[in-house]
């Protein structure tokens, strides 16, 4: 299991992939059913969304 939040390395970001286990650390744990990177200008944006219908988002 893979836990996301703001100290988790980006290498360790960008290796999760479709079907790995993650958590936020809280009330968020499940699969990975897609994910999504965007750049906002200042940070780029991790969103991984769960198959229980949540989202995990961390910005770098």
């Amino acid at each position: 299991m893979i836990r996301i939040n703001d100290e988790t390395p980006i290498e360790t970001l960008q290796d999760i992939k479709v079907g790995d286990m993650v958590t936020d650390g809280f009330s968020k744990t499940s699969l990975v059913e897609s994910i999504e990177t965007s750049d906002d200008g200042l940070y780029k944006v991790y969103e991984f969304y769960l198959v229980t219908g949540r989202v995990i988002t961390t910005k770098r």
